[in-house]
């Protein structure tokens, strides 16, 4: 009798994790703009105007702002178009990013 032959595959069940989120934030200093820091903030983060005008009063009153919340290469890709940004124009702009715990 020949041996039968078969072609079984072992599945193996893999768990998947959420990835880390980071918080991008936003610093106040005092020669950057108002009007570049909502632009940046629409053309860098995609908030609305409205949006944009808050956040940017949060910053300018409380000397900070949480802007958004992604995960790490976003994070650091964001900040770092929107320090390019400022630096072309001359801003000493900061935006930083921090674990989210």
């Amino acid at each position: 009798m020949p041996q039968e032959q078969t072609n079984i595959k072992e599945r193996t069940k893999q768990e998947l994790k959420e990835p880390d989120m980071y918080k991008v934030i936003m610093h106040n200093d005092d020669f950057t703009t108002m009007d570049f820091v909502v632009m940046v903030l629409k053309t860098v983060f995609y908030k609305d105007e409205a949006t944009a005008h808050k956040l940017m009063l949060t910053v300018h009153k409380q000397g900070k702002a949480q802007i958004g919340l992604y995960t790490l290469d976003i994070a650091v890709s964001k900040c770092q178009r929107a320090m390019t940004m400022a630096r072309k124009e001359g801003f000493p702009f900061l935006v930083t990013w921090e674990p989210d715990r």
